[in-house]
């Protein structure tokens, strides 16, 4: 970005910027005292660009509770954000560049719900087709992607999408439970599954994470199992991750660094 263009020389833009995020963070409506407050403002500055706001449609003001929330127009900006794809845009090259470093399979997922859904899927040369096109749902719990992303949540959120989430298991026969799968990809830094999407494959995951910290997405690459050693060497996916982590860990470390995002949490 032009030094012309920096936060230092266009205040204003910089202020009206931090409310729209910070109305767009909160649970609920907030007072001016509020965003004053919180984002270091003048009161009168606060008072004014929050008028511009609603006058524009950004923000909408409620009287009753003399408060203030994000408005239509802020809504049309993210069904916009939406119709433009950006994510699939922003993790194509990437993606591209991860699969033609690793020789491997990769993809970009994201979680919709309990449903893990693959929005790109980068092929590796004479690499057998995969049932992870792009456009698969299937369930989070299942896949290295999925587990990535719920890895990130804290444990209300993941009740509210497994109100038990100790009876969901792995897809090996009495494989381990949900919150034990999540547990060890905390512990590991990454996520990972064997001949349970794909027999005869192994993925290994690790999250994208947006401005906030939350994990809208994660890069996946998948390998065959012949590629490998035999678990006794050391092989699985302990060699899948002892190879490629680096390189998975910085593709999505890139798409993150495009969406805004600051270092990744650990």
């Amino acid at each position: 970005m032009p030094e012309s263009y920096s936060r230092v020389q266009v205040p204003a833009a910089a202020q009206v910027l931090s409310i729209l995020r910070y109305l767009g963070m909160q649970a609920g409506p907030v007072s001016a005292t509020a965003v004053s407050r919180d984002l270091s403002l003048p009161r009168s500055t606060t008072y004014h660009l929050l008028a511009a706001l609603v006058q524009d449609g950004f923000a909408v003001h409620l009287p009753e509770e003399r408060k203030y929330a994000l408005g239509a127009t802020a809504h049309e900006l993210g069904t916009g954000y939406a119709r433009q794809a950006p994510l699939q845009r922003i993790g194509r090259f990437p993606l591209r560049t991860l699969v033609a470093r690793a020789r491997l399979t990769a993809h970009l997922a994201v979680l919709q719900g309990t449903d893990t859904i693959y929005v790109i899927e980068e092929r590796a040369p004479r690499q057998q087709p995969l049932v992870t096109d792009a456009g698969i749902r299937l369930p989070a719990h299942r896949t290295a992607s999925g587990r990535a992303m719920l890895a990130q949540m804290t444990n209300a959120q993941l009740r509210a999408l497994y109100p038990a989430p100790e009876t969901m298991r792995s897809g090996r026969i009495g494989g381990t439970a949900l919150t034990g799968l999540l547990a060890q990809v905390r512990n590991r830094g990454y996520a990972w599954e064997e001949n349970e999407v794909t027999e005869g494959f192994s993925s290994i995951a690790v999250p994208v994470l947006d401005r906030s910290g939350h994990a809208v997405a994660s890069v996946t690459l998948t390998a065959p199992n012949s590629s490998l050693p035999e678990p006794g060497a050391g092989g699985g996916i302990e060699d899948l991750a002892a190879r490629w982590l680096s390189d998975v860990s910085r593709c999505a470390a890139e798409i993150s660094r495009r969406l805004g995002a600051g270092p990744a949490r650990r």
